[in-house]
């Protein structure tokens, strides 16, 4: 039994009395989604009692520090003038690596969780497509299972929240909220792992991964499996970001802290170094706020915490991302860059704002060759001239590299099904809704991005806002600059076809006349 059958939830408390007097166990708190996760929880449910977070160890740095750093970020504004000593009062640092066997926790640590602990969210996880084998096993697959063993010791756990990826099983066109049979076995998997050397492990790999593309999807999917074992056992649920982008309402709209989907694309155009890029105009990628992720992780704790465990108690799924309810696609994307970036021009920009996209593989490589790398070599020869370091070509090669690793995500298209993650805020009290509702259909996308564009200024490029008058008139001259080399370069290129053309009509008519 999952928790999409009907249920009386009369009786059943509000989300804030849910967490009232808990003790919450979170992995991954400093990363993109625990921060909002950490934040939302405490603005909102704030009578809980602690919130435990796993942080590894750093001997420069006291776990005090790196608490003061996590909440020095601008997603905490809101809760420290709102708010303010709360998040000193319940958050609390546990020393430990989701990479060491047993969480590298102390038995003083370990027995504290045991007995205080009663919601889990396990965030923790490496993203990156190309990491080795052994890495990703070891972090998303290993960490999973240290930290399911952890759960499963501690006395009073009401609600178990492991967070995986909607891309678990990209070798399906339809991916459902079920769970799919596993490419592996996970425990032959973590075996094979830890005798076998890099060197192996590497030559390997590719036939190893099977249908699916990278090592961050194979060792997600065994994690998932890893938990589902403990179906009827733990009080587990399994949630499924797609693409996690800014946020569009909480803390602060815009929010974002990496260059993930099309913020990057917004940055990487809005700078005039992306010029084009390898895809379908028409393939339809599935983005999710983080905020809106935040609250479904939320609400799904709550939904499993508030029915009691039994043994016939299947893990409910949640793909948690827009499906139909909120859709663009490529081509639509990469218009909206260039309007609302020039809308909020980057400083410093290095021409004007472009990007174009070729379902042309050699197209695309002739594109790279003239238009990214071509120029990124003069640029950086410029630069020596005068002194200053070059750096363009290396930036150009890293956004080729990007587009390596995200080109079998941006030229396949997949169906996500949601009716878990809808139906689950269709459970919502009517006093939660107000912050726990997640909405995503009649979005103004247009004004999302914007904001997304904002946010990637601010937040990520640290610009100020009082300075977008200033790029603005960079733009202009930038524009003006780029017509003016059009024209030059057209006009050559037609002077060249015309001489070019009287030189061999001359020969032809000489030899006609002789």
């Amino acid at each position: 039994m999952g928790f999409s059958e009907e249920r009386d939830m009369t009786h059943v408390p509000t989300i804030p009395e849910y967490y009232k007097g808990k003790s919450i166990f979170i992995t991954g708190g400093s990363g993109f989604i625990g921060k909002i996760v950490i934040e939302k929880l405490l603005y909102s449910c704030t009578d809980l009692d602690r919130i435990y977070l796993l942080m590894r160890p750093k001997k420069s740095v006291s776990p005090d520090k790196r608490l003061a750093q996590l909440y020095s970020t601008p997603c905490f504004d809101r809760l420290r003038k709102e708010k303010p000593g709360v998040f000193q009062s319940k958050v609390l640092v546990v020393p430990g690596d989701v990479m060491e066997d047993g969480l590298g926790l102390s038995d003083e640590d370990r027995k504290l969780l045991a007995e205080r602990v009663n919601i889990v969210f396990h965030i923790a996880a490496s993203v990156r497509f190309d990491d080795p084998l052994k890495y990703a096993v070891r972090l998303n697959l290993n960490g999973t299972k240290e930290v399911v063993e952890l759960a499963r010791s501690m006395h009073n756990l009401s609600s178990f929240v492991h967070v995986s990826t909607s891309y678990s099983n990209t070798n399906r066109e339809v991916i459902e909220e079920v769970m799919y049979p596993p490419h592996a076995d996970w425990r032959d998997t973590l075996e094979i792992c830890e005798k076998l050397d890099e060197h192996t492990l590497r030559v390997m790999t590719p036939k190893y991964l099977g249908e699916l593309p990278n090592t961050y999807t194979f060792s997600k999917q065994l994690a998932e499996h890893a938990v589902y074992e403990q179906r009827g056992q733990l009080p587990a649920v399994i949630v499924r970001p797609s693409i996690v982008i800014a946020s569009a309402d909480e803390p602060i709209s815009g929010w974002i802290e990496n260059f993930n989907g099309p913020v990057g694309i917004f940055v990487a155009c809005g700078k005039g170094i992306m010029r084009t890029l390898y895809t379908k105009p028409d393939i339809v990628s599935d983005y999710i706020p983080v905020d809106i992720c935040a609250k479904n992780i939320i609400v799904a704790a709550w939904a499993r915490g508030t029915k009691p465990l039994e043994s016939s108690d299947d893990v409910e799924i949640y793909n948690c991302c827009s499906g139909e309810l909120n859709q663009i696609n490529i081509q639509d994307l990469i218009e909206m860059a260039k309007e609302v970036g020039a809308s909020v021009p980057l400083n410093d920009a290095l021409w004007t704002i472009g990007g174009s996209i070729t379902t042309s593989e050699k197209l695309y490589y002739i594109r790279v060759l003239v238009q990214h790398l071509l120029p990124a070599i003069f640029v950086d020869i410029v630069l020596r001239i005068f002194g200053k370091k070059p750096m363009l070509f290396k930036i150009q090669r890293r956004i080729y590299i990007a587009n390596l690793a995200l080109r079998y995500y941006i030229t396949k298209q997949w169906t996500f099904e949601n009716k878990n993650f809808l139906a689950l805020r269709s459970k919502l009290l009517e006093q939660d809704k107000k912050q726990f509702y997640y909405l995503l259909e009649g979005r103004d996308k247009k004004d999302y991005f914007l904001k997304c564009c904002i946010g990637g200024r601010r937040y990520l490029m640290k610009e100020r806002d009082e300075d977008i008058p200033k790029a603005k008139l960079r733009f202009q001259r930038m524009m003006v600059l780029d017509k003016t080399v059009q024209v030059i370069f057209y006009g050559l290129l037609l002077w060249w076809s015309i001489k070019i053309f009287n030189y061999y009509f001359g020969i032809y008519c000489n030899f006609f006349v002789a």
